[in-house]
């Protein structure tokens, strides 16, 4: 699996969480809410330090990862983190 970051979402994850270069982001799994993957799961997002990364990408000197622990919730797809410019927040999708 690999984590895809779009530009526009890079700048909300600098303006909106205040992500600094060097600081790094961790997607996680949640109990609660849904996905498209795992009902009763969701995707949850804070700044945090990797202990076993699974999956990491590097924009700007800025680290977005997946702590192994949660790569099940993937299930074999790829990360994709855009930007919807009506919600003015990031979108998740999840691609083969």
């Amino acid at each position: 699996m690999n984590i895809h970051i779009s530009k526009e979402a890079l700048t909300w994850f600098k303006d909106e969480m205040l992500v600094e270069e060097g600081e790094q982001v961790r997607f996680y799994v949640r109990y609660g809410g849904s996905s498209p993957l795992h009902d009763g799961f969701s995707l949850g997002v804070n700044k945090d330090e990797p202990v076993i990364v699974g999956e990491r990408v590097e924009i700007e000197n800025r680290e977005f990862f997946i702590e192994e622990r949660d790569l099940w919730f993937f299930d074999g797809h790829d990360l994709y983190v855009e930007f919807d410019e009506e919600l003015q927040e990031p979108l998740y999708d999840y691609r083969k």
